[in-house]
């Protein structure tokens, strides 16, 4: 494949697939260093993964084919063994007659194709060979056994061993311990997790469900149900969760948190688990942590027009503060983590405090706190102001003392990034004051405060043009006209016609008609004049002139121009604005 890496580039640019200067910057590694080139095209995001396996399948004279959301048959599929497909690479997408139609991700594997050429002598079958990407293989794999199919085969076993007995809780403590060392318990906790990471599952909940266990997991902010398992297994599932996080298996009185850490593919994810008692059972709560291999762009996250260009003047500063609010859940650490990701440099030195430690950051020194030792955000504060840092990141401001140290930080010239839990970014600044910080100490320290929630962004595959209610429209048109011309982005205004979509439902979106989040945000500049009116006690009839001067885009406004660009739509910007009205 290396052979071919120029070929591929070629090839990308005739097909306009990479921008102009992506392509004279890899040339100039080519020489140099074929490999690396050939693994920035398929890590760095510049060029699209179908792209470049279409541009590779050109190269090499393969057949290209996409089998995200195709449905392939259990029993095609099962024709190439599991582990074999794992371990190559490789799926049986296809059967007509005693031909296979056979994907690989790397056709140039000799391993994979005597593999696959061996089975086929021993059947009798002619393979014709196909290029797929790593999110086909994914897709096709994930068809080997459904969530429901692995965890019923490990119920059969259980059910045989200890329905009778009917484990209701942990009161059989010699039961219960043989139950959690059985293989079928083992395999349901190790599905369970393995699905709702391959599922872009953010929380897993294992709760009692009347006489039922249930499994829901968190997927673009909404629970979706995943498998109902008798009650007889639920402390024994619980139980294992406990001595995977190393946490106290006979405690069953008081709520328990913990960590488990878990190799899945090449890639190695952190779990945060707390587990809390009910009634009669236990419920567990996984928090799944994913660092990403490098932080998002504010782009990635939503951030459009004007509010880039806000946030990346502020964080260029070389002190002050830069502040991200909103409810919990609404992406402010992923925002932080942007941040982060500009400002770590070589020459930078960078502390963080965090409770959670959510993204591992290499070249960020990051402290979890601990309140039940005294590790606080406030004591850990002090103690980072004596490590010589240029930016500290406080994972929120929740007190008076934390409010004034961070205050304090940044007015001795460092930079402080943090969130706190405010409706908007104006109200931001009169609950700073309420923790009693002096206004002329926030109008001297105050950079940047961006408030924002997560919606859902529409599925591309099954994106549908619908039409826009009366009330919705006149409510647009309303929100739109209070901000300034300049500061409409500009496929909205070529939107003469309001045309909005939603998504109708696909098998890629798991008939949702969502796939992914983005931001809805505001971002309040805090300008010279800004400044004087926080010193003057924040004056509201100013503020509004000024927010006019700074040609400012609420929220809403912002939310509902993603519906007329066809990001999002009408039912997710109501649900994530209704708590502003």
């Amino acid at each position: 494949m290396l052979d071919h890496v120029g070929k591929i580039l070629e090839e990308l640019k005739k097909n306009n697939q990479i921008r102009e200067d992506y392509y004279q910057e890899y040339l100039q590694q080519l020489t140099e260093n074929p490999a690396e080139v050939l693994v920035s095209l398929e890590t760095d995001g510049r060029v699209s993964m179908e792209a470049l396996v279409q541009a590779k399948a050109t190269v090499l004279n393969v057949p290209y084919v996409n089998l995200e959301g195709k449905a392939i048959s259990g029993e095609v599929l099962r024709i190439l063994p599991q582990d074999l497909a794992e371990n190559y690479e490789m799926l049986v997408f296809n059967k007509e007659s005693n031909r296979l139609d056979v994907g690989m991700v790397n056709p140039l594997n000799y391993k994979a194709v005597e593999a696959i050429e061996f089975l086929a002598r021993k059947k009798n079958y002619k393979i014709r060979y196909f290029i797929i990407s790593h999110n086909s293989f994914n897709d096709g794999y994930k068809g080997y056994e459904s969530l429901n199919e692995q965890v019923n085969e490990a119920l059969d076993f259980a059910e045989e061993k200890f329905a009778p007995k009917q484990v209701n809780n942990a009161d059989d403590a010699a039961q219960l311990e043989e139950m959690i060392k059985t293989a079928p318990v083992s395999k349901m906790i190790s599905v369970i997790l393995r699905h709702a990471i391959d599922g872009g599952a953010s929380d897993i909940h294992i709760e009692p469900y009347g006489d039922k266990s249930r499994v829901r997991y968190r997927i673009d902010g909404v629970l979706h149900t995943s498998i109902i398992m008798p009650i007889y297994v639920h402390a024994a599932l619980v139980a294992r969760v406990k001595v995977i996080s190393n946490l106290k298996i006979d405690e069953t009185r008081i709520p328990q948190d913990g960590r488990m850490r878990l190799n899945i593919g090449d890639k190695e994810v952190d779990l945060r688990v707390s587990i809390i008692p009910l009634i009669n059972q236990e419920k567990v709560e996984m928090r799944i942590l994913r660092s990403a291999d490098k932080a998002p762009t504010f782009e990635d996250l939503g951030f459009l027009g004007s509010q880039v260009e806000t946030i990346n003047k502020n964080i260029a500063k070389p002190n002050g503060m830069f502040l991200v609010t909103g409810p919990t859940g609404s992406g402010k650490s992923t925002t932080l983590f942007s941040a982060l990701g500009v400002l770590n440099k070589e020459g930078v030195n960078i502390s963080t405090l965090e409770d959670p430690v959510e993204y591992h950051v290499l070249g960020v020194n990051q402290s979890q706190i601990k309140p039940e030792i005294g590790f606080t955000f406030a004591s850990g504060l002090r103690a980072l102001l004596r490590q010589d840092p240029n930016v500290i990141m406080v994972g929120e401001i929740r007190d008076k003392e934390t409010a004034e140290l961070a205050v304090h930080a940044a007015l001795t010239g460092h930079f402080v990034l943090s969130t706190l839990h405010t409706n908007d970014a104006i109200g931001t600044v009169p609950r700073l004051m309420d923790m009693g910080v002096e206004p002329f100490l926030l109008s001297s320290t105050l950079n940047v405060i961006v408030s924002q929630r997560l919606v859902r962004l529409i599925c591309p595959d099954c994106k549908t043009r619908i039409d826009l209610p009366a009330d919705i429209r006149m409510e647009i048109e309303a929100e739109l006209a209070k901000i300034a011309q300049e500061a409409i982005y500009k496929g909205v205004k070529e939107n003469k016609d309001f045309i909005v979509y939603h998504g109708a439902g696909c098998a890629k979106c798991g008939q949702t008609g969502y796939r992914g989040r983005l931001a809805i945000a505001e971002v309040l500049n805090i300008s010279p004049n800004m400044r004087k009116i926080i010193s003057e006690h924040f004056d509201s009839v100013k503020v509004e002139r000024e927010l006019k001067e700074q040609k400012f885009v609420s929220i809403a406004a912002d939310g509902w121009m993603k519906v007329l660009l066809g990001l999002t739509t009408v039912e997710e910007i109501l649900r994530a604005i209704k708590t502003e009205s």
